[in-house]
């Protein structure tokens, strides 16, 4: 496996497709980052499983970490939290 690189998000946003207005990364999105870090990102699991079960967990401490992104319904993180069903 290729040491992961920095700098995999870098020119990845909204404009050019890399990630969602309704928050997380969009299919081209992960196969940028896959590519350029040698990772194995993939799609959230709303219906639930393991990874969900994890992620709910790791977000909800990013909310705890993060108090004004928690409470801004529009930010990133919430708007994962909602795609994932969380």
């Amino acid at each position: 496996m290729p040491a992961k690189k920095k700098g995999a998000m870098k020119g990845c946003g909204i404009k050019n497709g890399c990630k969602s207005k309704k928050g997380g990364l969009t299919a081209k999105g992960r196969r940028r980052i896959n590519a350029k870090t040698g990772s194995k990102l993939k799609a959230p699991q709303p219906g639930g499983g393991a990874r969900k079960k994890s992620y709910c967990a790791r977000s909800a401490g990013q909310m705890k970490k993060f108090p004004k992104a928690a409470k801004n319904p529009n930010s990133r993180l919430r708007k994962a939290r909602r795609r994932w069903k969380c």
